[in-house]
């Protein structure tokens, strides 16, 4: 276990928290776990862990609150949000606050396990469906402007980010669950719309951009 990631688990409800150590311990060093907002400060500030499991929707501030009391105490921890919701509110406020994902408590275990090695690797993880949020939250600081990017659709942004990303169209179309020819349709679309030549320029395009 020495070289697992360092895990702490913040959520409200008991029950959930006990099935998702149980359900990643094997592959995971989870260190500490936490019910509310200010006993998840108080773990994380103690325990340095490298990654916090954070659920959203919680009294005394949610998801926020931990990560900005957490921030404030001069902790280096990353945070992936583990969530029912999926509502664009809910991922951009706390991705504006800090977090470096965001997925939904559907999860698979095995995926959950390899979001948080990711997320300490300084990637940024995020459920399919969830990344046209995403984006949207990047334009709000700065891409609005951009009429580059305002051509593109929501589903066009998603492939975007994806495939800016590294992954190849088989993977993209089973994240965001449609098929491999309509990546490449929407590839063709976004090469175009930006025009783009290559999917390496595509992926520096994407970066000069912070979309990824």
């Amino acid at each position: 276990m020495s070289d697992a990631v360092r895990v702490v688990i913040v959520d409200d409800h008991p029950l959930f928290v006990s099935g998702v150590r149980a359900e990643i311990e094997p592959d995971l060093d989870v260190v500490g776990t936490a019910n509310g907002v200010d006993e998840a400060v108080e773990v994380i500030a103690r325990e340095r862990p490298e990654v916090v499991l954070l659920d959203v929707h919680m009294p005394g501030g949610g998801g926020r609150a931990v990560i900005e009391g957490a921030l404030s105490a001069g902790c280096d921890s990353a945070f992936l949000a583990v969530s029912v919701s999926d509502e664009p509110r809910d991922v951009i406020e706390v991705i504006q606050a800090g977090a470096r994902g965001y997925v939904t408590k559907t999860i698979d275990p095995a995926e959950l396990v390899d979001a948080v090695r990711r997320i300490r690797d300084g990637d940024a993880v995020f459920s399919p469906r969830l990344a046209g949020f995403v984006l949207d939250a990047f334009r709000g600081d700065g891409a609005e402007a951009d009429p580059d990017l305002g051509r593109l659709t929501p589903r066009e942004r998603e492939v975007l980010r994806l495939i800016a990303r590294g992954f190849a169209y088989k993977e993209c179309a089973r994240r965001l669950d449609i098929s491999p020819k309509t990546v490449e349709h929407h590839v063709s679309s976004v090469l175009r719309k930006l025009q783009l030549s290559s999917r390496h320029e595509l992926s520096r395009w994407a970066a000069d951009r912070r979309l990824i």
